[in-house]
């Protein structure tokens, strides 16, 4: 079992400084939404934003669909074999059960991801949800995973190769790795202190997606995965 974080993801809700300019209040009401369940995009709310700090780092809830959608669809998410958490730069925690199927259409991933942040829940009644949000740091959240080991892919880490790297972590009971869910620049600090390492795969920025694939599938590969499941009786599954 391996965990994977995207952190500090650029993932968030309108701010409460912008939520009252009539740009917002029209886009709201069209959608049938709250000023405060509407997600800040980049795409939609540039002309806005930029009186936001970090505003280059923030309103990009493209990068955690794209890379949900890379991970969740993989065998090592269909064996249960991965634990998928999104951690907001604003401090809170969305839990993404493996069984999760998230809608492919980008306008219906942001309206799920406006009732998460309302209801606390998809889907808001169940016992079992398939997506939970709660108000927690990335640090408390390492504490209550209490992983073997913590590893962060940033170009400020030590060269390596992702192969290299996760046939270390296939050897220990319950790895986890971090990658940014955000547009530019590196991770702060409370990541890089909580890493166990820092690892660099590649001289080049590469997308929290790419990253995120090459991960998942060279772990599949370091616990031999593939061959398990093409080997595998189907009648016995």
């Amino acid at each position: 079992m391996i965990t994977l974080i995207l952190v500090e993801s650029a993932l968030e809700v309108i701010p409460s400084s912008l939520r009252s300019d009539q740009t917002i209040i029209r886009q709201a009401r069209r959608r049938g939404i709250k000023p405060d369940s509407m997600l800040l995009d980049v795409s939609i709310h540039h002309h806005l934003m930029r009186s936001l700090p970090e505003h280059m780092r923030r309103g990009r809830p493209d990068i955690v669909h794209i890379t949900l959608l890379s991970v969740l669809g993989s065998p090592l998410c269909k064996e249960s074999l991965m634990q998928v958490y999104v951690h907001t730069r604003d401090d809170y925690v969305i839990g993404v059960d493996s069984s999760t199927r998230l809608p492919r259409v980008y306008s219906r991933f942001t309206g799920l991801m406006s009732q998460l942040f309302g209801a606390g829940r998809v889907p808001p009644s169940s016992d079992k949800p398939l997506l939970k949000i709660d108000k927690e740091t990335l640090s408390s959240l390492i504490k209550r995973l209490n992983p073997s080991s913590i590893t962060l892919f940033t170009r400020t880490g030590k060269p390596t190769t992702m192969e290299e790297t996760m046939q270390n972590l296939s050897r220990q009971s319950n790895p986890a790795i971090m990658i940014g869910g955000f547009p530019h620049g590196h991770a702060s600090e409370v990541p890089a202190k909580l890493a166990s390492e820092s690892v660099s795969i590649d001289k080049s920025m590469l997308e929290a997606w790419v990253v995120a694939s090459r991960a998942v599938y060279e772990y599949e590969r370091a616990i031999g995965l593939p061959i398990k499941r093409i080997t595998r009786n189907p009648l016995n599954d």
